[in-house]
């Protein structure tokens, strides 16, 4: 590969690049104020409390996390599965997978209230431990990444780079198959469904395209270039799969609650009769999330900035989805007493109410801006972006 592709750094005048890291550190320093305050004050200062224990914090983290893996997909399909039209964008696809993974890794640590304690968890694994599980997947994932891209810039390395590539697309699918069934096998009413498993790698697909996309036209506009045709045109398509293979899960996943007895309640709150949640969920995700990008990425001819468009959508009814899933997750009561009707002063068998907080916001929107700020300095210090889009010419024999 590294024969017939040369890489440069992100361009462009310095005084811009320092603008556009400024513009970045404000959402940063709003976040790192945001944390201060929350570990002063305790999380009595947010939306949580023992009923919602997740936040929007988490919203933003685990969208973040499934994003990631669903980014490094490009990369795969180039050094796994020999498509050459995306060897040219590999390393960013293997960057922005990095970058979003240490974006949402950052805020379940700021969000844990003791975050200081993270590092117990990282010393002294314990594998009864899901958290330990998951700093072990968390580390074997950036691991096979880092050396994944280390093979594939360093041209004595690069007959290594599809055996280092197979080990990170199963460190791939193991993590994202991994959270989605923490979800499936969660004993609230509204998972308790071995279909996250394959709709998590769905979404975390659509999502990790969509946000490849954006990045990717954004450096190219950045530098003034056009991004391939052919490229662009196999991106499209490859997110329209996507938001496809996701509204079908979601409507799967949706359909079987409503048909078994057992949890067609789950399914009509989360339907027609949770508020919020019913209307992030039509909305947000089904609607904005998937209907109408679909139906721009159908179309044959799109422009750079319709497809920009659309997967500014996808991403926008991801962070919808995971509102729904997460914070409506908790908030439908738990089901105790299959059958029977509950009622006590610990809010058992009701909607539990949750309005998030700024100081949750802002720390949100951090965990954006750090994935943003690693991926603008890393294509700024070292050599990422291609100096051609089009797929590489074969050698003449």
């Amino acid at each position: 590969m590294a024969e017939y592709l040369i890489y440069h750094e992100l361009g462009g005048p310095s005084r811009r690049f320092w603008s556009l890291l400024g513009l970045l550190a404000v959402p940063l320093a709003l976040a790192a104020i945001a944390y201060f305050y929350m570990e002063h004050y305790g999380h009595i200062v947010t939306g949580m409390d023992n009923q919602i224990v997740w936040g929007m914090p988490h919203v933003f983290a685990v969208f973040l996390i499934i994003a990631a893996t669903g980014a490094l997909n490009i990369a795969m399909a180039a050094s796994v599965f020999g498509k050459a039209v995306y060897r040219p964008v590999a390393p960013l696809s293997a960057l922005v997978s990095l970058a979003l993974l240490a974006g949402g890794l950052a805020l379940v640590m700021l969000d844990l209230g003791r975050s200081d304690r993270m590092v117990v968890a990282a010393m002294q694994l314990n594998p009864e431990s899901l958290l330990s599980r998951r700093v072990i997947f968390y580390d074997g994932y950036m691991a096979s990444v880092g050396v994944y891209m280390w093979f594939l810039l360093e041209p004595r390395m690069n007959r290594y780079v599809k055996p280092v590539a197979i080990v990170a697309f199963l460190w791939q699918l193991l993590l994202i198959t991994s959270t989605g069934l923490e979800f499936g096998f969660n004993f609230r009413a509204v998972y308790d469904s071995v279909l996250y498993a394959p709709m998590f790698i769905a979404f975390s697909s659509a999502y990790g395209a969509a946000a490849l996309i954006l990045i990717l036209l954004a450096a190219c506009g950045w530098e003034g270039r056009d991004v391939s045709g052919e490229l662009l045109r196999r991106l499209k398509n490859w997110l329209g799969v996507s938001v496809g293979a996701s509204l079908f899960f979601a409507i799967l996943f949706l359909g079987t609650k409503y048909e078994l007895v057992r949890s067609r309640d789950v399914a009509r709150f989360l339907l027609f009769d949770g508020g919020v949640y019913t209307a992030l969920l039509w909305l947000g995700q089904i609607a904005l999330g998937g209907v109408v990008p679909l139906a721009l990425l159908l179309r044959s001819r799109l422009s750079r900035s319709g497809i920009a468009a659309a997967a500014a959508m996808v991403l926008l009814g991801g962070l919808a989805q995971m509102y729904v899933t997460l914070i409506g997750g908790q908030a439908y009561p738990q089901i105790l007493f299959p059958g029977m009707i509950e009622s006590s002063s610990y809010f058992d068998g009701e909607i539990h109410p949750y309005a998030p907080s700024l100081v949750e916001v802002l720390l949100g929107l951090g965990g954006v801006a750090l994935a943003a700020s690693i991926v603008a300095i890393v294509l700024r210090a070292i050599a990422l972006l291609p100096e051609r889009l089009d797929p590489p010419a074969k050698p003449q024999a």
